[in-house]
């Protein structure tokens, strides 16, 4: 049985809200979780009416997750897409190994390498790194592009009628997973961490070409809604105006660079095992995740 849990960013967020759903889910299974905040707020207290404890800090601050590990068994390791994920896994890493922490699972990217073109993606790659030298028993959930991403991007865009993305001809394909699979997975390791695991797990729930993508979309707006493969400068530069932050639009638009190269089309791309395996279940469809969480 998991003893205490401590969940980073429980609160949520539109990137996938991944801490949340893990949160959600350790404690329908019974599990005590502590739930790490950034502050109280409705959200937090949603938490704590679920039974779950409550964490008040800053994640790159050690004294604040120092104090949060105390008597700790396991981690949910998350950051969104904003400058700091290098001081938070230095913090966590650091703290986590004073805490005797045997299982720490975190959400990294899909292909997290040195040579990578996205420094946030080049930045995964240390910090995994880092995470298995502390010695906390680190799992490495290395997701792909989360159906929330392109809901945002749809729902910006629907008053136009438009999906404008960079992403090069409308029959590219792109990897794609529900933010509910990754907390799925992360639950089910979490909950068991008796269970042997594999030092990392390639996360895809779905591979869908852009066409199909705008498609399901459009269906679940109950809307036209047409691909516009947009300028690559010109996608950053509206998300900039929008209020975006620079790290967030610096990352994507590396993305982008990177679907729409052909050389990466050639890629051969299939739904990962590891979803169904871990959690007995297939992974959510974007048409059936739109359905629930769509708006």
């Amino acid at each position: 049985m998991a003893g205490i849990v401590l969940v980073t960013g429980a609160a949520g967020g539109a990137q996938g809200a991944t801490g949340r759903l893990v949160t959600e889910l350790l404690l329908a299974r019974g599990v005590t979780v502590r739930a790490f905040v950034r502050k109280l707020d409705e959200r937090a207290e949603r938490l704590r009416a679920l039974g779950a404890e409550l964490a008040v800090g800053d994640l790159r601050e050690i004294a604040d997750v120092q104090q949060a590990l105390t008597d700790v068994d396991q981690v949910f390791f998350t950051y969104p897409v904003v400058d700091g994920l290098l001081d938070a896994t230095a913090v966590m890493a650091a703290a986590a190994h004073l805490a005797g922490v045997r299982r720490l699972v975190e959400v990294s990217q899909l292909s997290p390498r040195i040579e990578a073109i996205s420094p946030r993606t080049r930045q995964h790659w240390v910090s995994e790194r880092v995470f298995d030298h502390a010695d906390v028993g680190a799992i490495h959930l290395r997701a792909t592009v989360f159906y929330e991403n392109l809901r945002a991007l749809a729902l910006v865009g629907a008053p136009n009628g438009e999906l404008a993305v960079p992403l090069g001809p409308a029959d590219n394909k792109l990897p794609l997973i529900a933010g509910p699979d990754v907390a799925r997975v992360a639950a089910a390791l979490l909950a068991e961490p008796h269970k042997p695991a594999e030092p990392y797990y390639r996360l895809i729930g779905a591979v869908m070409r852009i066409d199909e993508i705008v498609a399901e979309f459009a269906k679940a707006l109950n809307t036209p809604l047409a691909y516009v493969d947009i300028d690559n400068q010109e996608w950053a530069d509206q998300t900039r105006a929008r209020g975006a932050e620079e790290h967030t639009v610096q990352h994507l638009s590396k993305l982008w660079q990177i679907f729409s190269n052909p050389a990466y089309q050639r890629t051969t791309f299939a739904v990962t095992p590891a979803i169904e395996e871990i959690t007995g279940a297939e992974p959510e469809g974007l048409g059936e995740f739109l359905a629930k969480n769509l708006g």
